[in-house]
């Protein structure tokens, strides 16, 4: 089976293999900026600008009280505040977003 995504597109593999240096890149207290590519009603799918091959996620539990889940093609920054390993996704508490992508 052949990777046909874009270099720079994170797929479900690429993730996986790239787990140990996302959490090296990412550590827990890490500042990162990205860009909502999904929105669900649990929380937001993030695109973090300074490891293309991790996934983040901002749970609603983690924002701030009162606010709004961040639009599809928001930009966001927030912090890191765990690593889920099972799934391999980077679990960040929002901070801001203000603009659409």
């Amino acid at each position: 089976m052949t990777d046909d995504a874009r270099p720079d597109e994170p797929t479900p593999e690429r993730i996986r293999r790239a787990w140990s240096a996302t959490v090296a890149a990412l550590p827990v207290g890490t500042r990162i900026t990205g860009q909502v590519v999904e929105r669900r009603p649990f929380g937001v799918f993030l695109r973090i600008d300074e490891v293309p091959q991790a996934v983040g996620l901002a749970d609603i539990g983690s924002m701030p009280p009162g606010a709004s889940l961040p639009a599809q093609g928001d930009r966001i920054s927030g912090e890191v505040v765990w690593h889920t390993d099972h799934n391999h996704q980077v679990r960040v508490a929002l901070s801001e977003w203000i603009d659409r992508g």
